[in-house]
């Protein structure tokens, strides 16, 4: 493995924790465990390097692109990698690092732009654009790569340096990610750190840190945000969702079957914006959970490097035993499993795709966000009832609508309580299009133009008009 910058600062510990292959159960290799009194080196080397990186735009850009290219050549390396310890199928592994690498492409040609204010005063003033500092980027398990890049590439783009800290449980893509990256970018302008609690924590609140960036559960963001108060640094949070899928009576359900069943368990389920809950009419409840309970008997689990698998396993043993226990809890309130319902047999952390029918409203797969390859599919008699279930929830990520009259479904998504609705189609988002969710779903934008003003501060200049 190549030494990640974060090792080269002197003292650096020589304790590390395995990493488990989640298709095995079984450990596979191991990461430094960087402890959280190192992270004062760390943080100012990344200060340091602020200075000379935000002086030159068009350095950064050709940088940038440079990134994205290396991203591109290690394409193969990454993407083994990252399904070994993810457990994601490997084509899902490729298509990840090709977002990584758009990404850097895209936010390397985006940049601030000067405004001028007209306000009838004899001054000229306008608005320019200065970078924050060093960016604590904290990242979850399901996309390491990809929602590391969501928050590194715009934060470098606007002139910060970065400081990234990936999940104890898939350190290792990240840490050779963070190498290819170091032999085109300039020293300690991104330096990647691993390590297991309290690091995380102490990353967030560091005085050091000007901007925390985390994706992640609703209880750790609110620690992270409460963390990051301390030195009053920026705070951009995207803490998960329980995103509805309510289809509408004139929906062809055999059309939409396999665009809604992927919606649901891409990345086996373990997607923030995934389906988490469908909403049928009563008439056609019946044919939507065989539809999604056919393709979920069918559908090829295994392992992320073999060619036939469609569904890896979950990522993690904690997860998956969480898993298991909202399904069975469901189970036992009184839900059927149409499909799955039960851990698989053997080696690895897999669990059956799950179509669950008869479900409490108020079970916890409905009501919470069960990250994983487990789909509560529910009845309602009228609209207004599967909009108001629909919005029930703290969380406002996502949400969809599907049916054949295209101006009516809009309508009906056009009353989703969250960020980003669709129709007809799921989880699909442009890197030009802001994401943000509403309540608990997070606070902060990412995406687009967006992205990269979350990493600026507005700076004013005022001067005489000449004459």
């Amino acid at each position: 493995m190549p030494t990640s910058e974060a090792e080269r600062v002197p003292g650096y510990p020589a304790v590390r924790f395995a990493v488990v292959d989640p298709a095995t159960g079984e450990a596979f290799d191991e990461a430094p465990d960087q402890q959280p009194d190192e992270l004062d080196a760390v943080v100012a080397r990344a200060h340091r390097a602020w200075h000379g990186w935000r002086a030159d735009p068009v350095a950064r850009t050709a940088a940038l692109h440079a990134a994205a290219d290396a991203v591109e050549g290690a394409g193969d390396d990454l993407a083994r990698l990252l399904t070994r310890e993810q457990g994601k199928p490997l084509a899902e592994s490729y298509a990840e690092v090709a977002r990584t690498a758009a990404r850097l492409r895209y936010f390397a040609d985006l940049a601030p732009r000067t405004r001028r204010i007209a306000d009838g005063r004899p001054v000229r003033s306008e608005i320019r654009w200065r970078p924050l500092g060093p960016v604590a980027a904290i990242v979850p398990w399901n996309f390491p790569l990809q929602l590391a890049a969501a928050k590194f590439a715009p934060a470098l783009a606007a002139g910060n340096t970065v400081v990234l800290k990936p999940s104890p449980f898939t350190p290792l893509a990240t840490r050779l990610l963070g190498s290819v990256l170091a032999t085109v970018l300039p020293e300690d302008v991104l330096t990647v750190v691993t390590g297991r609690e309290p690091l995380g924590a102490r990353l967030a609140s560091h005085p050091g840190i000007r901007h925390v960036t985390f994706t992640g559960s609703v209880s750790t963001g609110r620690a992270v945000a409460e963390a990051a108060a301390a030195s009053l640094a920026r705070v951009t949070l995207e803490l998960g969702g329980n995103d509805a899928a309510v289809l509408l009576d004139d929906v062809e359900v055999d059309r939409i079957a396999d665009r809604l069943f992927w919606a649901a368990f891409r990345n086996c389920g373990q997607v923030c914006m995934a389906v988490k809950r469908v909403y049928a009419p009563t008439r056609l409840h019946a044919e939507v959970v065989e539809a999604l309970a056919q393709r979920a008997k069918t559908v090829a689990v295994g392992a992320g490097l073999d060619a036939d698998t469609r569904l890896g396993p979950v990522n993690n043993a904690p997860h998956l035993a969480r898993i298991e226990q909202v399904t069975q809890q469901a189970l036992g309130d009184g839900a059927r499993a149409a499909a799955g319902g039960h851990r698989l047999d053997g080696a690895g952390y897999f669990f059956a795709p799950t179509i669950l029918t008869d479900v409490p409203p108020g079970s916890p797969v409905v009501t919470g966000e069960q990250f994983g390859p487990v789909l509560p599919v529910l009845p309602y008699r009228s609209l207004d009832e599967a909009v108001d279930a629909a919005n029930s929830t703290g969380f406002g990520l996502g949400g969809s609508v599907w049916g054949t009259d295209l101006d009516r479904a809009e309508a009906v998504a056009e009353r989703l309580e969250c960020g980003t609705a669709w129709v007809n189609h799921h989880a699909e988002l442009s890197l030009a299009q802001p994401f943000a969710g509403v309540k608990d779903s997070g606070v902060g934008v990412a995406g687009g133009p967006w992205g990269l003003y979350g990493n600026l501060r507005p700076f004013v200049v005022h001067r005489p008009q000449k004459g």
